[in-house]
């Protein structure tokens, strides 16, 4: 087969499951809201079950779900059986993915939902199938052909209910008002973990700022910048108040012969860019970048006074 068939073939197995997706869209219907309901006023945990290939599914929703302010765990249905549904208890709520809901395996786990009350939700194809009628609510996917050649490997089923199970996710993010700050907790490493970070997380403070008064020349702050290795020095007011920094670049400007003993308020660049130290870390760098510049000072929304200093390396170096 040639290049250009095969992409063919792989852009039609795509549209198919794009297709499964919209159908999906059309298809959902108030058990979705209940289902995200009930799972809202959980007492206790979120138990997600399947097998083969939806099994994989519900690994992901189990953990989105956690990453996302819904604690959950999952169980393959083939190990409830040997134990494993002692992890089941009875605030808990048992969510099962099977597209044909007959799935021999499931049977036991199912059982022992309905014997110990425990609410289920089904997601799968099938509304008259062993899942369904023991489920307390049955969230139903379109009933299409697989995405396989030979319509059997599990692609647009799996499909439909990952996209289900994310965007019952993301319905219970808004419900539970999770926010970025939630977020952050749960996700601290990685490069996720990163685009999280506050500037308080990463600035240097206190006696780490590099600050002099605006009364002392410029051998003075020469000797500030050197010291501390920002490759600036903030000048500050009889009150603490940042009004002004001297850079590399304005030493580079200004140099003299009478440059060592030039007043610090003859050179410092007044009014510096800063930064709150709420803001992004994503943030500072474009505001670093944007304005060729390695530091800002960071102020506090009510205060002049410097609550830190963040460089550029110190944002690189957590990457």
């Amino acid at each position: 087969m040639s290049y250009s068939k095969q992409l063919n073939s792989m852009k039609s197995s795509i549209k198919q499951q794009v297709n499964a997706i919209m159908q999906l869209q059309n298809s959902i219907d108030d058990s979705v809201i209940k289902a995200v309901n009930l799972i809202s006023k959980a007492e206790g945990k979120i138990v997600i079950t399947g097998i083969g290939k939806s099994g994989y599914i519900g690994l992901k929703l189990s953990a989105t779900l956690s990453s996302t302010g819904t604690p959950s765990l999952y169980i393959n249905s083939n190990e409830a059986s040997h134990g494993d549904l002692g992890l089941i208890q009875h605030n808990d709520i048992l969510i099962a993915l099977s597209k044909s809901g007959e799935t021999k395996e499931m049977y036991p786990i199912i059982n022992y939902a309905v014997k110990n009350k425990i609410k289920l939700i089904a997601i799968t194809s099938n509304p008259n199938s062993f899942l369904a009628n023991n489920s307390n609510i049955t969230c139903l996917i379109p009933k299409i052909p697989e995405a396989c050649p030979i319509n059997l490997a599990p692609t647009t089923s799996t499909t439909m209910m990952l996209v289900l199970g994310d965007s019952m996710a993301m319905e219970l993010m808004l419900k539970k008002k999770f926010n970025e700050n939630n977020f952050k907790q749960f996700h601290p490493g990685g490069m996720l973990g990163h685009s999280l970070l506050q500037v308080k997380d990463l600035m240097h403070v206190e006696s780490q700022i590099p600050l002099i008064g605006y009364k002392g020349t410029m051998r003075d702050a020469l000797l500030k910048m050197t010291s501390y290795g920002f490759g600036c020095v903030g000048i500050i007011n009889n009150y603490k108040d940042l009004i002004g920094i001297i850079t590399d670049g304005d030493l580079r400007r200004n140099i003299t012969k009478n440059f060592i003993d030039m007043s610090i308020d003859e050179v410092m660049t007044k009014n510096p860019l800063s930064i709150e130290p709420e803001e992004n870390i994503k943030s500072a760098i474009k505001m670093m970048n944007d304005n060729k510049i390695t530091a800002l000072f960071v102020l506090n929304k009510k205060s002049k006074n410097p609550a830190g200093i963040i460089h550029i390396h110190d944002c690189i170096k957590t990457k």
